[in-house]
């Protein structure tokens, strides 16, 4: 609050004029809001890919005028995705480990087939949302949110699902034939945490697996034979 001595009448104008210490006030006012402001812009991009201060990614030791139209040309899904047996699911990334020119851009892709029976296990992108569509066939897809509610969907050919960052989900092909999806992310390497495998395939200790799921050690010895071979 402030004194009456803050504001003071103008007579004349029979309105309120703002005191030397009102205006110096409200500037301090403005100067702490913007600096909250950029505050939180800088920790939402440290959240991100960093941010490019050029107009690509050019890796140290390239000439920059030597590059051509192949520098931003990816042939990895002409030929599709092929499942190698007794997998029943195949997988073709263009990320930024593999395709340079993404650093920074924030964007990734992949192309995954799921052979009937074939699945893509719970897991997260820990630095990216997915953008899901279906090319061909049939998918069962689902995810859970942070109150633990599960939401699922069986998506056909020309369905768009998204999957949002750090969110568990998985995909399954419970039809009779083959489905392919075309998958972007918003992230250049969005990362993947298969939550299998990190559970039993990490070497977690058994006693904290029996305590955590209430089971006994021959439980837990089953479920850590298929990551333990």
């Amino acid at each position: 609050m402030f004194s009456s001595q803050s504001l003071h009448r103008d007579s004349n104008a029979h309105i309120f004029q703002p005191s030397p210490t009102y205006i110096s006030l409200m500037k301090m006012a403005r100067v702490m809001f913007a600096a909250v402001v950029t505050l939180a812009l800088l920790v939402a991009a440290q959240a991100s890919d960093p941010e490019l201060t050029s107009d690509f990614f050019v890796a140290p030791g390239v000439d920059k005028a030597t590059l051509t139209g192949d520098y931003f040309t990816s042939q990895v899904f002409r030929d599709g995705v092929n499942v190698v047996a007794p997998a029943k699911i195949g997988v073709k990334r263009i990320t930024s480990d593999s395709f340079t020119v993404l650093t920074g851009l924030g964007v990734s892709s992949a192309m995954i087939k799921y052979l009937p029976g074939g699945i893509n296990p719970h897991h997260t992108h820990p630095r990216g949302t997915e953008v899901l569509l279906v090319l061909e066939g049939e998918l069962s897809v689902g995810l859970v949110d942070t109150t633990n509610k599960l939401f699922t969907k069986t998506l056909y050919q020309g369905d768009v699902f998204v999957f949002p960052k750090g969110l568990v989900h998985y995909q399954i092909n419970m039809s009779s034939r083959p489905a392919c999806v075309y998958v972007a992310f918003s992230s250049s390497n969005p990362g993947t945490v298969s939550i299998p495998v990190t559970l039993f395939g990490s070497g977690i200790p058994d006693n904290v697996h029996t305590a955590a799921f209430k089971v006994n050690n021959q439980v837990v010895d089953k479920l850590q034979a298929p990551f333990n071979k």
